[in-house]
């Protein structure tokens, strides 16, 4: 009795599953095919956008044999390119047009109340990304990495009043009057 006992306790407690930081959400699954010597080589590709919906936010691709395959390496290469978005409220402080190849962006601020007013993949950025009140508008391509990536352009040339005020050698009061 007393050695059954003992054999239970030795077993190792169960690996903790570490509590997920971010919020993923699967953009886009595209099948692409290698045209090879005895015939097509098939593999997917997955666009995955990461965020905390506090203000940080990251997208990244994968491509493997298996979706769920894809689906991981891009969420990795997403955690790797994890940028910070300069908040003003619930929406960005001004606006702004990110570009990428095809893809353009326009991104303006709404006021409290007015959710997120766009399309795909530029909801699932600033939807993750924590913004709450926002226009926007795809002005181009309508390939999905290209709009996530001129999306990422104009989060990475937003610039707070006090990013500006520092460039100007001003105060933040004399900017704003």
């Amino acid at each position: 009795m007393e050695n059954d006992k003992k054999r239970k306790s030795n077993k190792r407690p169960r690996r903790q599953r570490e509590p997920k930081l971010f919020e993923e959400r699967v953009v886009n699954i595209n099948r692409v095919t290698k045209v090879v010597k005895g015939g097509r080589r098939f593999r997917f590709s997955a666009l995955v956008v990461i965020g905390d919906r506090k203000g940080k936010v990251g997208f990244g691709t994968g491509k493997a044999q298996e979706v769920p395959d894809a689906i991981k390496k891009a969420i990795e290469e997403a955690k790797r390119n994890l940028v910070k978005v300069p908040m003003y409220g619930t929406t960005l402080p001004h606006e702004i047009t990110g570009k990428f190849g095809a893809g353009v962006v326009f991104l303006k601020p709404a006021v409290g109340g007015t959710g997120v007013i766009a399309g795909g993949p530029v909801r699932a950025v600033l939807e993750l990304a924590g913004v709450e009140d926002i226009l926007s508008k795809n002005l181009g391509s309508a390939t999905p990495i290209n709009i996530v990536r001129a999306v990422f352009n104009a989060i990475e040339n937003l610039r707070t009043a006090d990013q500006v005020a520092r460039t100007r050698g001003l105060t933040v009061e004399e900017i704003l009057h």
